[in-house]
């Protein structure tokens, strides 16, 4: 029989009353189908908590209780608090402290103190703030340490005048006035020994009678004193975001000692012997930085407060005039220098794109030391360069770069009595060059392979070349190409790289195809080894312009005897046949270089890491070889390089890095047409104290 919706109803709501019931049974522990009697099993916990106690006394009873906070007030010591953090919980506006009694109730306006109760920390009221300067000086007296041993632990360790380690207001680690004004003093010694042989000419006058041949002896001893001081003045936290403005200034000392074994070498004087001592003092970097505005849309509205900059991610535009360094690519291939100029740089849509806009007007350079002289170049350069962070790839850096080098017709005797500007070539008449350079150039990495690449066109007119018998002004149009793939596995990176300027070939057809950059620093096929990242600006890893490769011709400089012009120059893998190391002019009719290498990088521990780099180079046009040295069937093949380097850091820190190499060139078939088959060597040892 159907039964009627009302008594359905009943049913459910019958049902439903029930429920509570059942679910309360259900909770109940079972064995099988019947409920278990008597107490449960009491379930030791896995993990237990020490009990807080105080003097041996267990926190139990309220009584107990009671005494442990008493007693816990007892021992309360007063804490330090910041002016500008008590002044607004105290009464809520800047100025000076409250005097005593002005306050009202002081149980519900001073801060309170968070004491440890039974496991739980809980605010203790009554304890009277003790004022101190800012908040940068907020450290307990005596320091508190979780260790009864110092030398287990060095939480708020007091730093000492001559220790670069630990907080110091020398090293801006504390404002020095106010707020936000420090100061950051950086010392650094360097000293480089070296001992070298290079193929050189003996000269009319030999330095020990009775030799006759081409070549003198090229075995040679230096060693190289620097001692760089920078000082630094600036307003806002540079650890967190750019800097409201900086002044900055660096002054460099230099002192230097030869030995060769012929004349001629150290003067153009045979009586100046074969020994030469020579002191430099450069300033290096004198700049003024301010930062101008943010890169942001809410820099056009209303800041909230003195703090306010806008974009969280500190997009901003800065400008830097003065003596400062400067590099144009990754790998210091164009540019790279220290000179005075005009600065504008920045970035903006999150960090994602970094952009410079210079303008240097160059000082000449110390010719033993490569310091600045205060003294003009008449010569100035303009660059502008763009990076693109994750581009394609996160990791993978692109650069859009354009350079002008505008070198004014002059002319120059440097130190040691050597013609350099002209070149002593041909007809040395001083002569105007105006190159530009347009590049693209690429670092980090994509996936597991690291890529390091450039390609670079320079393009212009050398007004008057003394190089070519007829038509002496040259179209410039050389190119220049380069590519490192690296991989890393564990404590090993092996390398492979190509390395490729264009040279010229025909010297009287009124174009310059060989390629020459600005001012070199290239740190590419062994060059490099010798960096501190920390001293320099994006793309330059070498801080220091007297060499920093282990391989021979990147570190050497090698002269083109008999016609006063260097072949090879120092920190540079170019065969440019420029005049002097650091007081020339740039040379576009030059033989260029294919170099090929295979290197091999290892961190053995956390303080010794080590490289090895073998490079094979030839020549591409031997032309303008031939018409310089009037020699025919100059062969292309420069030989084998190798260079091997060790670095030790005893501190595990760039406090004191000491440095050694060994390189060696196995001279191909063309080295020997120009020179002879005598192995050519460097060996260095470089200590570096950075303070």
């Amino acid at each position: 029989m159907a039964r009627s919706p009302s008594s359905r109803a009943a049913v459910l709501i019958g049902l439903a009353a029930c429920a509570p019931l059942w679910g309360q049974r259900a909770q109940l522990a079972r064995t099988g189908r019947q409920a278990e009697r008597g107490a449960p099993a009491v379930v030791e916990p896995v993990r237990k908590l020490p009990r807080k106690t105080a003097g041996g006394l267990a926190v139990g009873p309220a009584e107990q209780l009671q005494q442990y906070i008493d007693a816990q007030r007892g021992l309360e010591q007063e804490r330090p608090l910041a002016e500008d953090r008590s002044r607004p919980l105290m009464h809520g506006a800047a100025g000076p402290l409250p005097a005593e009694g002005e306050l009202g109730n002081p149980e519900h306006t001073l801060p309170r103190t968070m004491v440890m109760v039974a496991g739980v920390m809980m605010p203790v009221a009554g304890a009277q703030a003790a004022a101190i300067r800012n908040r940068w000086h907020i450290f307990p007296t005596p320091p508190w340490r979780r260790y009864d041993s110092e030398k287990l632990d060095a939480i708020y360790a007091y730093s000492r005048w001559w220790d670069p380690f630990n907080r110091s207001t020398l090293k801006g680690d504390f404002p020095f006035f106010g707020r936000r004004e420090f100061f950051s003093f950086t010392g650094s010694s360097e000293t480089l020994t070296e001992e070298r042989r290079v193929p050189v000419p003996a000269g009319a006058s030999y330095a020990d009678p009775g030799e006759s041949g081409f070549f003198g002896r090229g075995s040679q001893f230096q060693v190289v004193q620097d001692f760089r001081l920078s000082f630094d003045l600036f307003r806002g936290d540079a650890g967190f975001r750019p800097v409201d403005y900086e002044l900055k200034v660096t002054p460099e000392f230099n002192i230097n000692y030869l030995l060769t074994r012929e004349n001629g070498l150290t003067n153009i004087d045979v009586a100046g012997g074969i020994r030469r001592t020579d002191t430099a003092v450069g300033m290096q970097e004198l700049y003024f930085e301010k930062r101008l505005f943010t890169n942001s849309a809410s820099e056009f509205q209303k800041h909230k407060d003195g703090d306010s900059r806008g974009s969280a991610y500190f997009d901003f535009t800065s400008l830097r005039v003065g003596i400062q360094r400067f590099t144009s690519d990754f790998r210091g291939l164009i540019y790279s220098d220290e000179q005075p100029g005009a600065r504008l740089f920045g970035t903006f849509h999150n960090n994602v794109f970094q952009y410079n806009l210079a303008y240097f007007n160059l000082l000449e350079k110390d010719t033993n030391s490569g310091l600045n002289r205060w003294r003009s170049r008449q010569q100035s350069v303009s660059a502008a360069n763009l990076y693109w962070s994750d581009f394609g790839k996160k990791g993978y850096t692109l650069e859009f770069s354009l350079l002008y080098n505008h070198d004014q017709p002059s002319f120059l005797i440097d130190k040691d009595g050597f013609l350099v500007r002209p070149a002593p070539l041909g007809l040395p008449a001083p002569h105007k060059i105006r190159a530009a350079y347009a590049g693209v150039a690429g670092d980090g990495h994509i996936g597991r392979i690291n890529v390091s690449h450039a390609f670079y066109e320079a393009f212009g007119r050398d007004e008057n070349n003394p190089v070519p018998a007829r038509n002496n002004a040259q179209h410039i149009n050389a190119q220049l190409g380069a590519l490192e793939l690296a991989y890393e596995k564990d404590w090993m990176t092996f390398k492979v790289s190509g390395f490729y300027t264009s040279g010229d070939g025909k010297l009287n057809d009124g174009r310059a195809n060989g390629f020459d950059s600005i001012v070199p620093n290239q740190q590419f096929a062994g060059g490099g080894f010798l960096g501190n990242p920390a001293l320099a600006d994006r793309g330059l890893i070498n801080n220091a312009f007297d060499g920093g490769g282990t391989n021979f011709l990147n570190r050497e400089l090698i002269p083109l005897t008999g016609t006063g012009v260097d072949l090879f120059g120092p920190n540079s893998l170019m065969p440019t046949m420029r005049a002097g190391a650091f007081e020339g002019q740039a040379n576009f009719l030059n033989p260029g270089v294919t170099l090929y290498n295979a290197g091999f990088d290892a961190k053995i521990t956390p303080k010794l890491k080590s490289t090895l780099n073998v490079n094979w180079a030839k020549f591409n046009r031997t032309e303008v070889l031939e018409a310089v040295l009037f020699q025919s069937n100059i062969h292309h093949a420069i030989g084998l390089d190798t260079g091997i380097g060790l670095q030790y850091r005893p501190l595990l820190s760039d406090n004191i890095v000491v440095t050694g190499g060994f390189g060696a060139l196995a001279p191909g078939q063309g080295f020997k047409d120009i020179y002879s088959g005598q192995v050519q060597f460097s060996s260095f040892v470089n200590v570096r104290l950075v303070f």
